[in-house]
């Protein structure tokens, strides 16, 4: 195992929390995908570029930057052992041949100086022990003149499944959930920390706007509801209370789900997330 600094968030992630993502790649895709296709162009990648893809999961944005880019390829980096597994495994069976995953913690990891074009995250780089350090280190992998994009999430009543789940407010013991700043996916929520963070980190040209999809998480409102509870921070609210809130807040959660379902079923939340951009001077050394 290589060297992490990120040890929580290490154990999470080669726990229950990566096993359910592993396990649900295709749902959690279909929630996030409508962020693609905005997050790739924002990277601007060109046939022969190099692309680094942080936190990258299963790897679906990987495979599509490697698509993007058939003279050069893709290095998708996570922690989360299950999902590097699934990985590499949906891209053989795909037949992408350009790509690669490594198990690593983006704030320590090794990287080749300067061999990158791009880097890219679909909400993979929230969650860093200490954000300017990691982002100086992705720096560091790009070349000079290099881009970076990701998404993240912007606040937590514009953030389709999150808002939905911070609905619960009355039912469950939201604490500080949804809070920017605070550790954890609403760190980079405010858009004067993203440019403060990445300032520090030694980037330019920080643009930070909102980007808005349709979230798809499931088909019919319970479906949906059972979904969104078991995915982490619906297992840790749920855990902190008892048998009968639990099931109110199911039924809460399922009842408001039910003006979102589509004629067919599915259902599909309104997301806003930040899409971020920024560059590594031309005169970097």
């Amino acid at each position: 195992m290589p060297h992490i600094v990120n040890s929580q968030q290490e154990k999470a992630w080669n726990g229950p929390e990566g096993a359910h993502w592993a396990r649900h790649q295709d749902r959690w895709n279909a929630v996030n995908e409508g962020f693609d296709a905005p997050l790739l162009d924002a990277a601007a990648i060109a046939s022969a570029h190099r692309v680094l893809d942080l936190g990258c999961g299963s790897g679906q944005t990987t495979r599509l930057a490697a698509l993007r880019a058939p003279g050069g390829g893709a290095l998708g980096l996570d922690l989360s052992g299950p999902m590097l597994a699934e990985a590499r495994a949906r891209a053989r069976r795909e037949g992408v041949a350009n790509v690669s995953f490594v198990q690593g913690d983006a704030q320590v990891h090794p990287f080749e100086p300067g061999v990158f074009d791009a880097a890219i995250s679909r909400y993979g780089v929230m969650f860093f022990a200490d954000p300017v350090a990691a982002f100086r280190n992705i720096g560091r992998a790009l070349r000079p003149g290099g881009r970076l994009a990701f998404v993240c999430p912007a606040d937590v009543s514009l953030s389709g499944g999150a808002a939905a789940l911070a609905s619960l407010a009355d039912v469950l013991p939201l604490g500080g959930f949804g809070a920017p700043g605070l550790p954890g996916m609403f760190s980079l929520a405010d858009p004067d920390r993203v440019r403060a963070v990445l300032t520090a980190a030694g980037f330019t040209e920080v643009a930070a706007g909102r980007v808005r999809a349709y979230e798809t998480w499931g088909h019919g409102a319970e479906d949906a509801a059972e979904f969104m509870l078991g995915t982490g921070p619906g297992r840790h609210l749920m855990a902190q209370v008892g048998a009968a809130q639990q099931d109110r807040a199911r039924r809460a959660l399922t009842d408001r789900l039910r003006a979102h379902e589509a004629d067919d079923g599915t259902v599909r939340l309104p997301g806003t997330s930040w899409l971020v951009t920024a560059e590594r001077p031309a005169d970097a050394r």
